[in-house]
């Protein structure tokens, strides 16, 4: 299948995610802030994670900066669209506000390394989808 017929996965969105994929349509990164506890929270969740709260949490743009915690480099993927750019780098970005990411790196294998600077760049896909992914900062 020629690569212009595959169509890109794009993300599923929900009204707890919502904001957060209104936010990269902008180029803003957000994570949801608890102000019960004054705890960052990444995943999108309805509940604090920490102090178990249901009120206050609300979301709050970051500035897309921190580091490669981790990573691994996908050599065989399962969608086609991306089985057509392996090797590529998927990793654990850790915010410099905290909470932790996992993302597309947008670098080469060979240049991937644990605790190197990364910030969020944004892709536009479309008009209804906008992905973040991180590059060496």
């Amino acid at each position: 299948m020629a690569e212009q017929e595959l169509k890109r996965p794009v993300p599923s969105s929900n009204a707890l995610t919502e904001p957060f994929w209104e936010a990269t349509k902008q180029h803003k990164l957000v994570v949801q802030f608890c102000e019960g506890c004054d705890k960052l929270v990444w995943y999108p969740r309805e509940i604090c994670p920490d102090c178990w709260t249901m009120e206050g949490i609300e979301w709050r743009e970051v500035s897309g900066k921190g580091r490669l915690h981790t990573f691994t480099v996908i050599r065989q993927a399962a969608d086609p669209w991306f089985q057509q750019r392996v090797p590529y780098v998927y990793g654990v970005v850790e915010l410099d506000e905290g909470p932790r990411m996992i993302s597309g790196i947008q670098c080469e294998v060979e240049d991937a390394v644990c605790d190197m600077r990364v910030e969020a760049v944004f892709e536009d896909l479309d008009d209804d989808w906008t992905i973040v992914q991180f590059k060496p900062a």
